[in-house]
């Protein structure tokens, strides 16, 4: 009974998170004609406006909606790329808060570069033990649990390195994108709680899907505990 508590727990704790940041920019995601321009066109006026000059602005499908301090480029999807939504309007702003960041080599802006690299060795590094622990079981019969707690090990270290950026994302939010919306002048003043709200789920993006791999990975060490 209380293993089936503590699942179900769990479960929540992986969902809940990430369905409250899609269902908040799917609530905000409907387009709205006083708005006078797309979120692209947004990210791109805003981008001169700050005199950014070696950073671009193009429509995205693989990762989403993200800067990329490497090609030094303001990414969106589609939805937002091309729509007049509040959700629009707000992720647009919150990733020319990241390239804010990268052009003023603010120090919140360096733990992404600072911290995820290893995070993502120690992830792959984990998922590479857990893919041969068949094989390396044949050879090490009685290290298999071992093995699966290593990996899993890892790859919760390698989630955990994820919510030391949540700083980052809340500068872009509310240090930079927030100020600049709050202006009246891109988006009607009756929006701002709205816009709050989508700042706040671009924010806690990677936090919640972080959290959900943590639990995911603690609900596979619960298993291995019985």
């Amino acid at each position: 009974m209380l293993y089936a508590l503590l699942t179900g727990i769990l479960i929540l704790a992986m969902y809940v998170p990430q369905m409250w940041v899609r269902y908040i920019m799917w609530k905000h995601g409907a387009t709205i004609e006083q708005i006078p321009g797309t979120g692209g066109e947004l990210a791109t006026h805003l981008i001169e406006r700050f005199d950014l000059k070696s950073i671009g602005v193009e429509q995205t499908l693989p990762r989403g909606d993200h800067f990329d301090p490497t090609a030094k480029m303001v990414r969106l999807s589609p939805s937002n790329y091309e729509g007049k939504s509040l959700t629009a309007i707000a992720v647009a702003t919150h990733e020319v808060g990241h390239a804010l960041q990268f052009d003023r080599n603010e120090r919140v802006f360096q733990l992404r570069a600072k911290y995820l690299p290893g995070a993502m060795v120690l992830k792959k590094v984990g998922i590479t033990i857990l893919a041969g622990a068949p094989l390396l079981a044949f050879v090490m019969p009685t290290a298999i649990i071992a093995l699966i707690a290593i990996s899993l090990l890892l790859q919760l270290l390698g989630a955990l390195a994820y919510l030391i950026v949540l700083p980052e994302e809340w500068d872009a939010s509310f240090n930079k994108a927030l100020p600049i919306l709050a202006q009246g002048d891109y988006v009607p003043e009756q929006h701002l709680g709205a816009i709050r709200a989508v700042l706040q789920a671009a924010a806690l993006t990677y936090f919640a899907a972080a959290l959900a791999e943590t639990v995911n990975i603690g609900r596979w060490l619960l298993v291995l505990r019985r």
